[in-house]
């Protein structure tokens, strides 16, 4: 694949203008932590590293349009006790650097363990994905159970449900002007909007970022997330938690966990009042001590 000297941006202005928002951006995550950029055959992966030395490995995958920085809520209690690695995707928004692309749920599973074996990681990782990294780390799960020991997903995109027509209409709108992109993020994110001036801040400048992003990164075509079968639910053979909010807006919650309960009963669910796809901003205590409950399970 042939690149030039500002890839995956499409400028080299275009570039300067992006990463200098993500590191203002970066002065926010609020522990200690260093960085690297670890090599597969994909490109190179940065990765945001936080917590206890010895602590065991809890691997952070972001959702669409999002990176490392969106854990900036939950980083601190995470980091508390699991020595977590917070990643910028390979093929979406960020610090990493994609030399091939990624078709299919194969390309991300064969990268992901690409990542983890070059951090040396080894077989006792906790995996937490949200939305499309939700996706991402399910598909992991089917493929290399024996690498983790528990498995998180938050709001995951499709896996449950297939995405609502109605957020795929928003979202192919969203592309045509800058006003329905904040409108379909307004949407989706309504929780955040509700709650209080604080995160309704926090959406606008969100919204702000994702669309820098996209004047700024080359555009590409991103898998659309699957739904498992019921097989391959039940084939799960990791300690699973899924988590959504009640007022998600890209699926039914109440439906993803009623089909969960139905025909893969050892994952357990959760949906969490007050809350939509926002979840980890709109009820960021809430998640974190669910999340770090179901990771201390003996």
């Amino acid at each position: 694949m042939k690149q030039s000297a500002h890839h995956p941006f499409r400028s080299a202005k275009a570039k300067e203008e992006y990463l200098a928002l993500y590191d203002r951006q970066a002065k926010q995550w609020p522990v200690a932590s260093e960085t690297k950029t670890v090599e597969t055959s994909y490109g190179q992966t940065f990765v945001r590293i936080s917590g206890p030395l010895e602590a065991q490995p809890l691997v952070l995958l972001p959702g669409a349009y999002g990176n490392s920085l969106m854990w900036i809520p939950n980083i601190a209690a995470l980091s508390e006790c699991y020595k977590t690695y917070a990643v910028d995707s390979i093929y979406d928004i960020g610090r990493s650097v994609y030399t091939r692309h990624l078709r299919t749920s194969a390309d991300y599973v064969r990268w992901l363990d690409e990542f983890f074996t070059a951090l040396g990681l080894g077989d006792h990782i906790q995996l937490l994905g949200i939305s499309i990294g939700g996706w991402q780390a399910a598909q992991y799960a089917l493929w290399f159970p024996g690498r983790l020991v528990r498995l998180v997903l938050l709001a995951p995109a499709g896996i449950v449900l297939p995405l609502r027509w109605e957020f795929i209409f928003r979202g192919f709108l969203s592309l045509l002007h800058r006003n329905f992109f904040k409108s379909v993020l307004g949407w989706v994110f309504e929780d955040l909007a509700r709650k209080d001036e604080t995160s309704l801040k926090r959406l606008k400048e969100a919204t702000e970022e994702a669309f820098t992003a996209v004047r700024c990164f080359k555009p590409k075509l991103i898998p659309v997330p699957t739904v498992l079968k019921d097989k391959e639910l039940q084939n799960l053979r990791v300690a699973t938690l899924c988590i959504v909010g009640e007022h998600e807006k890209i699926y039914s919650a109440h439906k993803a966990v009623q089909r969960l309960n139905r025909v893969a009963p050892a994952i357990q669910t959760e949906i969490i009042p007050q809350a939509g796809h926002g979840l980890t901003y709109s009820q960021t205590e809430l998640v974190n001590r669910r999340v770090l409950e179901f990771l201390k399970q003996p």
